[in-house]
């Protein structure tokens, strides 16, 4: 889970951005089916519990399982892969269609689907029987017609992208559907994507591919490393020294000293103990013996779940008292060296490989992952039943797949690819991971409002970055000493002319320049307060002089908005908008309502309540006083009514920065972005 909000929406922006991206999936696909039964008995013929079946299921498998992770995710797969013609197949195929997979698989008759069922009671997966192997190759028709359904697909994905390459994801698990002739169209096409994943049990077979990301189990990772390397060198068994200190240097090579021999081999099985198993990615612990060579100075070291630990940067070799006693605490017990070892063959990996990036999924213990830069990056994941963590390694694969073809950096890549594998591992099943899902497991994204408030170098850079996303910026100022209705009213409408509204505000010193030692009413912090929790304005800036000529220059607004009922070409500022190409307009306005009317009404609401002093008449009904304030009232309201010579020497009518902005707009629609 993301960490702080500001993480959160990074991660979440990612996920959205591989939205409907396209990828061709090929490879072998398989039927995984699930049978769960409920048993209370033992039979009498043998020491084996009598089941009774009470539901099955069906799911995609293998590189089926792989397109349907990345349709889930939220991109646009098509899986191009030999399925058989029988009713394993026609089920493989309703699993596609109900994903919304692009199933251009082709039909092989005679060549009968993959299939892995698995029995289970009370979530224990009691056997598992496999139908299809290796020796069901392609024959020269399926291989022709593989070969067409590439070159169709390809060109279907990139229509469908406006003529942008695709991406690419090879999962060849040996069960005969990539044979020679189809990888070489592959390698020779390779320039046809613009991102290539690769999943393979044998990657000794796919280095020609220049993958972008390879991700193998760490007994794949092994099998490679102790194989003939590109060179025709072969990595010799591997062997190490119990007791043995072994220290992994910054460019991941290794040393040890002291300690008695022991050795190892390579294990040959994935994660389920078969060559050709599923991959159920970083959820189950292979317990097997992998091996790997040692670094310069030492005999090599031999990896296996109990012979290897760590005490702080070095490895320590099981054998002796040393190893548990090391660094004062016991050896770690099976993954952490095996996390540690990867660690330190990323940079061979990457060579052998010929990937940008390795990432090495250790089960339960999460995944290593390397890139260009030469760091290791660690993820980790949750302990889970194995039943429950069939497919995760699909899921791992379709999210780092879309990220760094989302062009993701790769530390976000890893994170999001390790959280939909967890994310999928919570019930027993195939593992596909939903886009909604995923977001969910990001924690609540609480949308941050964007800064209303603004200096002016932060609102120069914030209109470039609108402008260049072909957003309309609209520009308004004034003194907005007492906000009131008439204000509200028009700066909603001036919003709804464009897609970002600015308004700027005289400091407390150009108000009293502009308006008299009296005003503010209301210092500037609290008018921009106000502004900024109107829902029309979108940003706020303060300026210091008397005149807005500066920032307008310095922001250049599409359209420049005044409030009164006299022709755009009698605002002082006109002739500036113009020259910078933007437009100036007036906008209407309700009489009656200003700034100076309001505070008129305040002044004289106060002097009513004011007790009379003897000889005072100002209070008295003196008709002729009355008569005068009611001019002096009447002259107030005056200020408001477009009347071009009064309005002029009226400095009380700046308030919003025009002759008439002090008084009410029109009603209009109001549009927003």
């Amino acid at each position: 889970m993301a960490t702080d909000a500001a993480e959160q929406r990074r991660l979440a922006a990612v996920v959205e951005s591989w939205l409907g991206r396209g990828v061709l999936v090929v490879g072998d696909a398989m039927l995984d089916e699930w049978r769960f039964a409920e048993s209370d008995r033992l039979c009498r013929e043998a020491p084996a519990p009598v089941l009774t079946l009470r539901r099955r299921l069906c799911a995609a498998g293998g590189a089926a399982n792989t397109a349907v992770n990345l349709t889930a995710l939220g991109g646009r797969a098509t899986l191009v892969a030999p399925v058989g013609a029988d009713v394993a197949g026609d089920e493989l195929h309703d699993c596609l269609d109900r994903a919304g997979v692009w199933d251009r698989t082709i039909s092989q008759p005679g060549r009968p689907t993959p299939v892995k069922r698995r029995l289970l009671a009370a979530d224990q997966i009691l056997v598992r029987e496999d139908e299809g192997d290796a020796d069901e190759t392609l024959p020269e028709d399926g291989v022709r017609r593989m070969l067409s359904a590439l070159a169709h697909a390809t060109e279907e994905l990139r229509a469908e992208q406006d003529g942008q390459p695709p991406t690419l994801v090879v999962c060849d698990y040996g069960l005969g559907a990539l044979p020679e002739a189809v990888r070489g169209w592959l390698v020779e096409h390779r320039d046809h994507f613009a991102t290539v994943a690769l999943d393979a049990h044998d990657l000794a077979h796919w280095r020609g591919l220049a993958p972008t990301v390879v991700t193998p189990s760490f007994a794949e990772a092994t099998r490679l490393l102790s194989g003939p390397n590109p060179g025709g060198n072969r990595i010799r068994r591997s062997s190490a020294v119990a007791g043995t200190r072994i220290s992994v240097d910054e460019d991941g090579t290794t040393s040890s000293i002291g300690g008695r021999e022991v050795h190892a081999s390579a294990g040959n099985g994935d994660e389920n103990g078969d060559p050709g198993g599923d991959r159920t990615g970083p959820a189950v612990s292979d317990g097997g013996t992998s091996g790997t060579d040692g670094g310069p100075g030492g005999d090599g070291i031999s990896v296996t779940s109990d012979e290897i630990g760590v005490a702080g940067d070095d490895i320590v070799v099981a054998g002796d008292e040393r190893s548990s006693a090391a660094g004062g605490r016991p050896v770690a017990d099976g993954g952490v060296s095996r996390a540690v070892v990867a660690q330190a063959r990323l940079a061979e990996l990457r060579e052998r490989t010929g990937a940008d990036v390795v990432a090495v999924t250790l089960d339960t213990e999460g995944a290593v992952v390397g890139g260009a830069d030469g760091r290791s990056r660690r993820s980790h994941a949750t302990p889970v039943p194995a039943s429950y963590a069939v497919g995760a390694g699909d899921a791992y694969l379709a999210a780092m797949t879309l990220a760094l073809a989302a062009e993701a950096p790769l530390p976000t890549a890893a994170q999001l690819a390790q959280l939909a594998a967890t994310t999928t591992v919570s019930d027993t099943g195939t593992c596909v991971c939903l886009r909604e899902d995923l977001l969910a497991a990001l924690g609540p994204v609480d949308e941050e409002r964007p800064r209303i408030v603004l200096d002016q170098d932060a609102l120069i850079e914030l209109v470039a970055r609108r402008r260049a996303e072909g957003r309309s910026i609209v520009f308004t100022n004034g003194c907005f000493d007492v906000l009131h209705r008439g204000h509200v009213r028009y700066l909603d409408q001036a919003r709804g002319l464009g897609d970002l509204l600015v308004v700027a505000v005289n400091s407390d010193d150009s108000v009293r320049r502009v308006k008299g030692t009296d005003r503010p009413v209301n210092p500037v912090e609290d008018r921009v307060a106000v502004l900024a929790a109107l829902s029309c304005v979108d940003h706020v800036v303060i300026f210091e002089e008397d005149s807005p000529s500066a920032l307008i220059e310095a922001v250049r607004p599409d359209l420049y908005v005044k409030g009164g009922d006299y022709p755009p070409e009698m605002v002082p500022e006109a002739p500036l908008v113009r020259r910078l190409g933007g437009e100036v307009r007036t906008l209407g306005y309700v009489p009656d309502r200003s700034t100076s009317a309001v505070i008129e009404r305040i002044r004289s609401h106060g002097d009513d309540r004011r007790p009379a002093l003897p000889g005072d008449t100002s209070n008295t009904g003196d008709t002729s006083t009355n008569s005068a304030n009611s001019t002096n009232s009447a002259t107030s309201a005056n200020s408001n009514t477009g009347d071009t010579s009064t309005n002029s020497a009226n400095s009380d009518n700046s308030d919003t920065g025009g002759s008439t902005a002090d008084a009410e707009a029109v009603p209009a629609p109001s549009r927003r972005a």
